[in-house]
């Protein structure tokens, strides 16, 4: 039986393993880091008493030994048959150096590193000093980036919003000495080396403070359509972007109009001590896709940066900042990002976990860098001073949604509350107006991009999804199948869960909407970060509002997960064809075809008489 010093030092070595295991490899949450540390100082404490009363109860074992062997020895008079030697068995017994037998000593050891408990002195030591590693790495997990990685000379250039006719292009650069920054391009066609074009100006920022974080953003106009061109920035970054296609048309070298869609990123995670604390392998997983996916943009849905996690070092605006550079300063971001334009929404942990507070502190800390790294180079607001936008690409139209900074406190009032609100009375309204404008000629989907999940299928942490604000998503969800029942497709993307999932959200039977209306929701997360070991997503069963949600596809595992949506044309150009493709972990491992709703010449006419189009 055990000894309290020996059961202390079992479960505090037991403890510590799982918590090591679970923040590193699952679940780098902030409450782990304490109990770890708390646990190793457990074990060490409880290891020094079982091994003070191992080493007492060994040396009491061989004085019993010796005192055996001298009553065994004794038992013999000299001269009989045994020529007064000790009995084998007896010398065995008592052996005086205390040691036990090869197999005894074998099980010991195996019981020392499955247990963590004293033994002989060497596998002592390797025992502490597994337990002490442990400990060290999540002492690397949490510091080592925030004390050695700080980016504070992190220089860069991306690629933001593209027009048929427009570039917007990011820069940092904190080297006084460069400014001012020129910026040039020229135009690189694909497959005709002779044909790339000269250098042309595109301006100059004069000037980078710390003001904005050395950061400032210039536009690139006068382009031509479905046009490749290579940027140049003096401080020694370049890139390429390809300008989007005219309205209601896709590329004429592919016949698609292509996007991602991801969000969450944490760097070097699943976590690796021999990685850089900056790597993000989800970069490189989207890198390798990147050239022969021809994707117009990134969308990337929130939690750019992890603020609170595994611990928040600051609520002030360089603590912000600092996650920003961080992120940028990956060595693995610039494969992903040197052809590939990215768009930005905001989510919970750009800001604080469940972010339900309006413009409480720290949210004016927390926009201020998001509005220099992303929103400056997003699509126009749709509104000064608002984060949320839309704009139109190809064959399709977008609304970026702001799920945060307007919603009610998930908790005040009941779901299905006519006064609770995720996107404020003005926002909700811009929304409506988004779904019910009809669109330019060619532009067949319409595709609402949410940072949180649409659907209630998602049963963890609900209340922070759409499912918490049930009246306003059935407002929303009326006028998407209004559009969907007049030929137009409409697809909500989301991220967020950390997990894929694909719904469907099928009218009312007794509505007056066709089944066609279906709306559909792809929910894809996360780039680089955990993913849940538990299942969390199941079919929502239909309630009084009589709404079902079919589960089309739901995968929960994978580290790294980011969905392609390709449209094209069919039927002459009278239809549109989507179709989702799923990569996990670098692999491609799904896809999906959609097509928006057909509607015959005399429907699509008595539709339009009706809502007056």
């Amino acid at each position: 039986m055990l000894t309290y010093s020996e059961t202390g030092t079992v479960i505090s070595s037991v403890g510590l393993r799982i918590c090591v295991y679970v923040f590193l490899r699952w679940i780098p949450g902030h409450q782990l880091p304490p109990l770890i540390y708390l646990s190793v100082l457990s074990y060490l404490g409880f290891f020094a008493l079982s091994w003070r009363a191992s080493a007492e109860a060994n040396q009491w074992r061989v004085q019993e030994r010796q005192v055996t062997a001298a009553q065994s020895s004794d038992a013999w008079p000299q001269g009989s048959a045994n020529g007064g030697k000790t009995r084998k068995g007896d010398a065995e017994l008592v052996a005086d150096d205390g040691r036990e037998p090869r197999s005894s000593r074998d099980l010991t050891i195996v019981r020392s590193l499955m247990c963590g408990l004293p033994t002989s002195s060497l596998w002592n030591s390797i025992t502490v000093t597994l337990h002490v590693i442990l400990a060290l790495f999540t002492v690397d997990m949490v510091y080592r980036a925030q004390l050695l990685h700080k980016s504070s000379d992190l220089s860069f250039a991306r690629v933001g919003y593209v027009t048929d006719t427009t570039a917007s292009i990011l820069v940092r650069e904190p080297n006084s000495s460069q400014s001012p920054i020129f910026v040039s391009y020229r135009s690189v066609p694909d497959n005709d080396e002779s044909a790339v074009d000269a250098w042309k100006s595109a301006g100059q920022l004069p000037w980078l403070s710390n003001a904005t974080d050395f950061t400032s953003s210039l536009t690139i106009s006068k382009l031509h359509p479905t046009s490749r061109y290579q940027y140049s920035v003096s401080n020694n970054h370049t890139g390429f972007f390809v300008t989007a296609p005219r309205t209601g048309e896709t590329s004429p070298a592919t016949g698609k109009f292509t996007f991602l869609a991801s969000s969450c990123i944490k760097a070097n995670f699943p976590y690796n001590p021999f990685s850089h604390p900056l790597s993000v392998p989800g970069f490189r997983h989207l890198a390798k896709w990147v050239p022969s996916l021809h994707a117009s943009f990134m969308l990337f849905l929130g939690d750019f940066i992890y603020i609170d996690v595994p611990r928040r070092f600051g609520s002030d605006v360089e603590s912000y900042r600092q996650q920003y550079r961080q992120v940028y300063a990956s060595r693995d971001f610039p494969a992903a990002s040197k052809s590939l334009p990215w768009i930005h929404v905001i989510d919970d942990h750009d800001i604080a976990n469940d972010w339900d507070r309006g413009l409480a502190d720290p949210y004016m800390a927390a926009i201020e860098p998001w509005n220099l790294y992303h929103k400056s180079v997003n699509p126009p607001s749709a509104r000064n001073s608002t984060s949320y936008a839309t704009f139109t690409q190809g064959p399709a139209s977008f609304f970026l949604l702001d799920t945060r900074r307007y919603r009610s406190p998930t908790d005040a009032l009941h779901p299905a509350a006519p006064n609770k609100t995720m996107l404020g009375s003005t926002q909700l309204s811009s929304l409506l107006s988004f779904l019910s404008h009809r669109d330019p000629s060619g532009v067949k989907w319409k595709f609402i991009i949410s940072s949180v999940p649409f659907t209630r299928n998602w049963r963890i942490n609900a209340a922070d999804t759409w499912a918490g604000f049930l009246h306003e998503r059935n407002l929303i969800l009326q006028a998407m199948w209004d559009v969907s029942a007049r030929g137009v497709g409409v697809v909500i993307i989301s991220g967020d869960r950390h997990e894929f999932g694909a719904t469907a959200f099928r009218p009312p039977k007794k509505g007056k909407w066709p089944l066609s209306a279906t709306v559909h929701e792809f929910s894809c997360s996360p780039l680089n970060q955990f993913y849940l070991p538990t299942r969390s997503y199941s079919e929502a069963v239909s309630d009084d509002d009589g709404i079902d949600e079919v589960c089309i596809k739901y995968v929960p595992d994978g580290n790294s997960k980011f969905g392609a949506v390709e449209l094209e044309k069919v039927g002459g150009g009278e239809q549109g064809l989507l179709r989702y493709r799923l990569f996990v972990d670098g692999v491609e491992s799904w896809q999906h075809v959609l097509t928006t709703p057909h509607v015959s010449e005399g429907e699509r006419k008595g539709k339009e008489a009706l809502w007056g189009e």
